[in-house]
């Protein structure tokens, strides 16, 4: 990913936050010569080694599974709040741009066993059913409904690099920076406003 010094983010604690914040991603690799890419919940977790790793699953019946076996080196993409920035919210004339925060993690995939595939699950299912108003644990599931853990691969990611990036108009002076918040905020699109919470942390 292209990020010039200004935007490049290397603070460790703000990555981390941001995946386990956005955690639905997309795996990309190649299978037979070709590029494909799937959207599914990708997890930072810490494995027995006390290593950070990323997890998740896909089903055996996508064909990108195949793809692991030949050339494990894949990357996953994770997006935060983007917005479009107008060149009417500057005093000058300038370009329009956009503005966004987004994370690359490159490493080496492999394919997991069913008890560790089940294991995942529950994290899964146990961090985003925490503020449901009724919780189910995968612990509760009938050995009917378990038996779909078989048409699933859990996978772990060795993370070798990370690029992290936030294009949040750090270039702009205060003036022109605050006037941006404000434009973001008055759209009352929740991805703009979002995006101006991001930059009101940014620049205090």
């Amino acid at each position: 990913m292209h990020t010039p010094d200004i935007y490049r983010n290397e603070d460790p604690e703000s990555i981390r936050a941001f995946l386990k914040e956005n955690s639905f991603g997309i795996l990309i690799n190649q299978t037979h010569g070709k590029l494909c890419a799937t959207h599914i919940p990708i997890e930072l977790e810490i494995n027995s080694d006390g290593k950070e790793i990323l997890q998740g699953h896909i089903s055996k019946l996508n064909p990108q599974a195949e793809g692991f076996t030949q050339n494990d080196q894949v990357l996953a993409v994770f997006s935060g709040p983007h917005s479009y920035i107008s060149s009417s919210w500057y005093d000058h004339e300038n370009v329009p741009t956009w503005n966004y925060v987004s994370v690359h993690v490159y490493g080496r995939i492999k394919i997991v066993n069913e008890d560790a595939t089940t294991d995942q699950l529950k994290r899964l299912v146990d961090k985003y059913e925490a503020n449901s108003e009724n919780p189910v644990r995968v612990e509760d599931f009938s050995a009917k409904t378990m038996r779909q853990v078989k048409g699933i691969f859990g996978f772990e990611i060795e993370i070798s690099e990370i690029q992290a990036t936030k294009k949040l108009s750090q270039s702009r002076d205060d003036h022109n920076y605050k006037n941006i918040i404000s434009e973001l905020e008055k759209t009352e699109n929740p991805q703009s406003i979002a995006l101006a919470k991001e930059m009101l942390k940014c620049r205090k």
